[in-house]
């Protein structure tokens, strides 16, 4: 079997446009795909039972699309710095293939598998897929990394885009070597719930390939042309929604960016520009996340500005429980808190309304939020969480970091008819109209409903963090 490439998978959940994938096919015909149950990640107290039950789905799918092309994909279970090496080692495996990561713990990871294959003479190549650009490929001026998006942006955008990779034909193991190989080394594909996750609502995306470029396809055909505006409505089916797709690559981004471009050519007129454009704006801010998490890898565990690592929180916890419940007395905190816990998923609109709300009007250290959303989302990702924490907590890259969002005109504006609201958020959709957007509802309508006072006002709260965050500066 000394011919043999392994291809290991891990957020690249996809045969097509597979920069790795495809590489090994051009080396050598018989490429063997593996995926690891990663343990070090399995058992973090930060995982969501529904971003492992998509995970799982999509891994069924990959098993099935290694069949159609002539392969397989094995299963593996354990540290991959041990697991990897002893699978490759038994099938006599030449090289193993994977595509880079831009987090800590997978760089970490990747090194010690490299030093553990290259230790038993197993050639290792690692390729840049997940990125238009790879990190190192985008500097200022000064040779040094960007740290504000719209510079990075426009570096970004100029740069030329790969176009997406041929689909590989393949030759895999024979039916001896796979009975062989899963007395030694592999298992069978558990479910979530073997896995000790147990999700039993619906998802917002269901897993694979083949449902993601579905996806793109739908969205390109007509939300993306009024995106710029209705992508900021929580009750409209206004945005793509991959981001599970694109977190667990079972989209390939060159196959995205490409359709982008594509309808760019043939779009008549400047409104369809820019609602394309503004969409393709979006991708390049998960790039910006990810190239800043690589870059300043000390992002995951603290703030970017270094005034903000002794912030005076208050972190009460019955504020915070209050928050995760989505029983504040805010409609439309309390609305995206229930989506988030009832999905898997929630708006990014009101992502940031609801970190806004839990930093700035409950003071409230923003690594909780970070946490709680990464124990629920389906999409959660580490860059892109991080990020979007930071961002809204005034921690992190925004070259005006004192944003607060008011709930109330949040609403007034972006659900004007609590539309979303009242989907949410059950016990108010009786509730007159101009109650919901503004929040104040009458006590005695509130009582006679269950739902709760607001915990906090938010005008004397916002008094409050200004004057912290002015302590803070100075």
């Amino acid at each position: 079997m000394s011919n043999l490439i392994l291809f290991w998978h891990r957020r690249d959940l996809r045969i097509s446009d597979n920069i790795g994938l495809t590489q090994a096919s051009q080396q050598n015909q018989k490429v063997v795909g593996i995926f690891c149950l990663d343990q070090n990640i399995l058992k973090r107290d930060d995982i969501a039972p529904a971003r492992i039950t998509y995970m799982i789905g999509c891994l069924q799918h990959l098993q099935k699309r290694y069949q159609e092309i002539g392969s397989q994909l094995l299963i593996i279970s354990g540290k991959p710095a041990e697991a990897i090496p002893k699978l490759a080692t038994f099938l006599e495996a030449k090289a193993v293939y994977w595509n880079l990561d831009v987090e800590p713990y997978s760089r970490e990871r990747d090194r010690q598998v490299t030093e553990n294959l290259e230790t038993v003479n197993i050639q290792v190549k690692t390729f840049w897929d997940q990125l238009l650009h790879c990190p190192e490929e985008i500097f200022t001026s000064t040779k040094k990394p960007y740290s504000v998006y719209t510079p990075f942006w426009r570096t970004w955008s100029s740069k030329k885009k790969s176009n997406p990779v041929n689909i590989p034909l393949l030759k895999g193991l024979t039916e001896e070597q796979l009975q062989q190989t899963k007395k030694i080394a592999t298992i069978d594909l558990p479910t979530a719930k073997e896995l000790g996750f147990n999700w039993e609502n619906s998802l917002i995306l269901e897993p694979g390939e083949t449902i993601a470029l579905e996806k793109l396809e739908t969205f390109c055909q007509r939300a993306i042309y009024s995106y710029q505006e209705q992508r900021n409505f929580p009750s409209l089916d206004g945005t793509s929604q991959l981001s599970p797709a694109l977190k667990f690559g079972t989209i390939g981004i060159r196959t995205v960016w490409a359709k982008t471009q594509e309808l760019i050519e043939n779009c008549s007129s400047d409104e369809a520009f820019d609602n394309i454009e503004t969409w393709q704006k979006e991708i390049a801010w998960r790039e910006f996340y990810q190239y800043v998490m690589y870059h300043y890898p000390e992002l995951e565990t603290g703030p970017y500005r270094p005034h903000w690592k002794n912030f005076p929180w208050e972190n009460n916890e019955a504020y915070f429980q209050a928050w995760c419940e989505g029983k504040t007395g805010y409609p439309i905190v309390d609305a995206a808190m229930r989506q988030l816990n009832e999905t898997g998923w929630m708006h990014n609109r009101c992502r940031m309304i609801v970190a806004s709300f839990l930093t700035k009007d409950l003071i409230i250290n923003w690594q909780w939020g970070e946490k709680y959303f990464m124990q629920k989302l389906i999409d959660g990702d580490l860059s892109a969480n991080n990020g979007g924490w930071q961002w809204s907590a005034s921690s992190g890259m925004d070259p005006k970091p004192l944003r607060i969002f008011n709930p109330s005109s949040q609403t007034q504006k972006y659900d004007p008819e609590a539309e979303y609201i009242r989907e949410w958020v059950s016990e108010l959709r009786s509730v007159d109209t101009k109650y919901l957007v503004t929040g104040k509802i009458p006590a005695d309508e509130r009582e006679g409903i269950g739902y709760p006072a607001p915990i906090v006002d938010h005008k004397k709260r916002q008094q409050i963090f200004k004057s912290l965050y002015q302590e803070q500066k100075n």
